[in-house]
């Protein structure tokens, strides 16, 4: 877990720090998901489904449906398993309620989504030993460490018999 020792550049993360976050999480928050099958936290979401994650949606208005096979939660607190790491599909006003959420069910990650930062509830984060990512989305980064998107946006593996490995 990070520590208030250790300084995180959350400008330029380090690809062993990310690495490390991806590898080590199972369960996500998706904070945010839509219903919306053509929003970025319905694709996201969906693409981390593909890759073994079990992605919980969390949103207040959708609450009690499901997405993509998951209930969807009103809020963190009403998830009845343990959560490694929350994804958050909301502005960065709507960030420091969520951030501390996050730390009182015991999350290993607080991941904002592209275009969302807050560094004060980074730093609360933090403080609590929770690493955090910010402007940054988990399902491109895996592809991009994973190498399935190429220098051209998409994997240039023409054929291959290879099993896919998870970073």
């Amino acid at each position: 877990m990070s520590t208030v020792l250790e300084k995180i550049d959350h400008d330029a993360y380090d690809d062993d720090y990310i690495r490390g976050i991806l590898r080590s999480v199972n369960v996500i928050a998706m904070v945010g998901a839509s219903s919306n099958w053509n929003r970025p936290s319905y694709f996201a979401m969906k693409y981390l489904q593909q890759k073994g994650y079990r992605v919980i949606p969390v949103n207040p208005k959708d609450a009690g449906k499901e997405i993509l096979g998951e209930k969807v939660y009103a809020s963190l607190g009403e998830i009845p398993v343990k959560v490694d790491m929350v994804d958050c599909f909301r502005n960065s006003d709507a960030i420091p309620p969520i951030a501390d959420e996050a730390i009182k069910i015991g999350a290993k990650v607080l991941w904002l989504q592209l275009g969302v930062r807050h560094d004060e509830a980074a730093k609360k984060a933090e403080a609590a030993g929770l690493k955090v990512v910010m402007n940054r989305c988990p399902k491109i980064e895996y592809g991009r460490l994973s190498q399935e998107i190429g220098w051209m946006g998409v994997n240039t593996r023409v054929i291959s018999s290879k099993r896919q490995r998870r970073i």
